[in-house]
């Protein structure tokens, strides 16, 4: 199945020196959110407790809110709205006094001047456990890029590695400054949109690099641009049904999931849109940049088929026992 049924050549490496600079600005941006107002962590590496309740008519949040601030164990308490205006997310801070007690019978009676409701869901996860979760999310992210760079760096000529993993993570690091500007919290559902991201981008790129390294081998042409264009734009059909193919499965999980799994789901569509975009218009136009020479490829190409020439020659010499 093909979006295009004829293929035309796009000049991919002109428009990438337009998105070479929204990447720099992009990434600008994203440094200053990191810096201020950076991210917020939520219960899962900060620790504490979150309850979802679901009230019977519209949740009187205000009222929630002070009731809750009125004892001196939930002060810093957070209440918002969840999914609907009858159910609230209730977040409570670590805090020593409430450590290791049951709290919903604690907010049944704190909360019974509000009307009547239910506690769909009480989480709660200790100072302790949320550090290591934060370690383990941390040292997660580090060896996926690191496994990453490992692959990329075997299968591909220096320049073309290191520009796909600058490309990956010019895609992590624009994906998590999104959490910061819809202000999701910082938790495990995010570390694993990020590590989904690390290998839908990496693929994408793949692909686009082994079609270039396709047509330099095969052609034999010495226009690096000519070569890259041409490559993408006969893997265009390819990459835009896989792109939209994972945005609309990604889209359906935010508009149905609801607000339980938005840390995973609209990170996500940034992230495919991200990556789909650095896979096309920044990684190949990096490598160029590094100083990737088409013409010392095909030499260093040319040696290697002569080498294998000569020990397959003398492979077969020693077999005939003429050696």
């Amino acid at each position: 199945m093909e979006i295009f049924k004829q293929v035309r050549v796009f000049d991919f490496v002109k428009y990438s020196n337009y998105g070479l600079w929204v990447s720099l600005i992009l990434l600008a941006g994203a440094v200053f959110l990191f810096i201020k107002p950076g991210f917020t962590l939520g219960i899962d590496f900060a620790g504490g407790s979150s309850a979802q309740l679901r009230y019977e008519g519209k949740a009187p949040i205000e009222q929630v809110r002070a009731l809750l601030e009125a004892e001196p164990a939930f002060k810093g308490v957070q209440v918002s709205e969840f999914d609907s205006v009858e159910e609230l997310l209730v977040k409570i801070p670590n805090n020593a006094e409430l450590e290791g007690r049951n709290l919903a019978p604690m907010l049944e009676s704190i909360l019974a001047p509000s009307g009547e409701f239910e506690i769909r869901k009480m989480d709660s996860v200790g100072a302790k456990v949320g550090e290591e979760l934060k370690e383990k999310g941390i040292v997660s992210l580090l060896l996926a890029f690191i496994a990453m760079m490992v692959y990329v760096s075997f299968r591909y000529e220096w320049r073309f590695a290191l520009a796909g993993i600058l490309a990956l993570i010019h895609d992590v690091i624009i994906t998590a400054a999104s959490i910061v500007v819809f202000a999701i919290d910082l938790n495990l559902e995010v570390i694993a949109a990020l590590l989904t991201l690390i290998g839908y981008s990496i693929n994408d790129t793949i692909i686009i690099f082994d079609r270039i390294r396709e047509k330099m081998l095969n052609d034999k042409t010495n226009d690096i641009t000519l070569v890259i264009n041409e490559a993408i734009s006969h893997t265009l059909s390819r990459t835009l049904l896989t792109s939209l193919t994972v945005f609309f499965v990604v889209l359906t999980l935010y508009v149905f999931g609801g607000s339980i799994i938005v840390g995973f789901s609209l990170p996500m569509l940034v992230g495919v849109i991200v990556g789909t975009c650095s896979s096309m218009f920044l990684a190949p136009k990096l490598a160029i940049l590094l100083g990737f020479n088409i013409e010392k490829y095909h030499a260093k190409e040319l040696e290697k088929q002569r080498r294998a020439k000569e020990r397959a020659k003398i492979r077969q010499q020693y077999e005939g026992g003429r050696v």
